[in-house]
């Protein structure tokens, strides 16, 4: 294990790496929209909503890590489904509109469609339902496509990094075949889910030869492939920067291939992905480039894990403890309005902007960051 890396147990209302807020002598309503320090508004949020995983992806959860013994959280270290919702009305007050659930693997969460239902039923300040999405590794989703669909989803997106098998068990480390994936997809695809995002993290000199058979397999379907650059997340993964396959790359591949790309117009301010289509205007592709073209200046997502803690950056080592709020007794009828002041005073201090320093902070800088597996991606 790396010395460098942070067990999920040592992140406590008492451990380093956790900030604490003071309740707030003057609170303060939010005017609906909450901007950092680069004028970044807060309009999307990922919540994690357990820390458990059935797979062993190398770049996320590697099996050395995470052994059978690893010490998961309890239940009642998990923000309930109550908390969940509670804080996500909270974040909606300060202009989120968008909120994705992660893991771990999130369909693992007992009762998963419950929150869902929850959080569907939440409204805008204008009275607008949210877009509510989901990011799975698609091994649950035969059993759940129909109920989460049910429950209000909106959205989806599954990942899967390989459609050679050989290649698929390696990467998820676990053995778990990629026919069981895909076939997830397609009940999803039954269930009413039209457009789901397929997420495809690629490495170099692991599954590099799978880029051009993935693009080849969905681009006759309504789905949308997104690649994505291997990032130095958490300490755990191994990172190195001779394994990144940058986008400018993969597209080079697939015009080799004979599948030119012409590029798309973003469709809103902080998109992860640059969006191009197959030249020929069949299926859209994603490129989700941190590494090769850090999408910092425009970035506008929190994420809250699984403890309750915010993180205002994928690649924070300082979270915020907003569940010692949450679950404050002695807060009365002002506790949301508490918890609402606390989290703008967190945004409104943020000048996160790791991906656009990498070189510079790998250098300089000694710090611990979060796990993936722990605030979801």
């Amino acid at each position: 294990m790396s010395e460098k890396f942070i067990p999920i147990k040592a992140i406590s209302a008492t451990s380093n790496g956790i900030r604490h807020w003071p309740a707030p002598d003057n609170i303060v309503t939010s005017a609906g929209e909450s901007r950092d320090r680069l004028q970044r508004p807060l309009r999307d949020l990922r919540i994690s909503v357990t820390d458990r995983c059935n797979f062993r992806c190398t770049y996320c959860m590697p099996k050395e890590v995470f052994t059978k013994d690893y010490p998961y959280l309890s239940h009642s270290e998990l923000l309930s489904f109550e908390e969940i919702t509670r804080s996500a009305s909270i974040f909606v007050q300060h202009g989120v509109r968008k909120i994705r659930l992660t893991g771990g693997e999130p369909l693992l969460r007992k009762n998963i469609e419950d929150l869902i239902a929850m959080l569907a039923a939440l409204r805008t300040p204008e009275g607008e339902a949210l877009d509510l999405t989901l990011t799975t590794n698609g091994s649950l989703l035969r059993k759940k496509a129909q109920a989460l669909r049910a429950a209000g989803l909106t959205r989806l997106t599954v990942s899967l990094d390989a459609l050679d098998d050989k290649i698929f068990k390696q990467m998820n480390d676990v053995d778990f075949p990629v026919s069981d994936v895909l076939d997830g997809i397609h009940a999803a695809n039954q269930a009413g889910f039209e457009k789901i995002k397929i997420n495809m993290v690629v490495k170099k000199g692991v599954n590099e030869q799978e880029v051009v058979s993935m693009a080849r397999h969905f681009k006759s379907t309504p789905h949308i492939l997104r690649f994505i650059e291997f990032m130095d997340v958490g300490d755990s993964n191994a990172w190195q920067a001779q394994e990144v396959l940058r986008s400018d790359e993969i597209i080079r591949l697939l015009e080799a291939a004979g599948m030119p790309l012409i590029q798309l117009p973003a469709q809103q301010l902080g998109e992860t992905a640059q969006r191009y289509q197959h030249r020929d205007c069949s299926a859209e592709l994603g490129f989700i480039s941190s590494v090769s073209h850090a999408f910092c200046r425009d970035c506008n997502r929190a994420r809250l894990s699984t403890q309750g803690m915010l993180y205002t950056c994928l690649f924070a080592s300082e979270g915020h403890d907003l569940r010692e709020h949450l679950r404050a007794p002695s807060y009365g009828a002002d506790s949301d309005a508490i918890i609402s002041t606390i989290i703008g005073q967190i945004w409104q201090t943020r000048d996160d902007r790791y991906s656009e320093l990498r070189d510079q902070a790998r250098q300089t800088e000694h710090r611990k960051k979060i796990e993936m597996s722990y605030i979801g991606g």
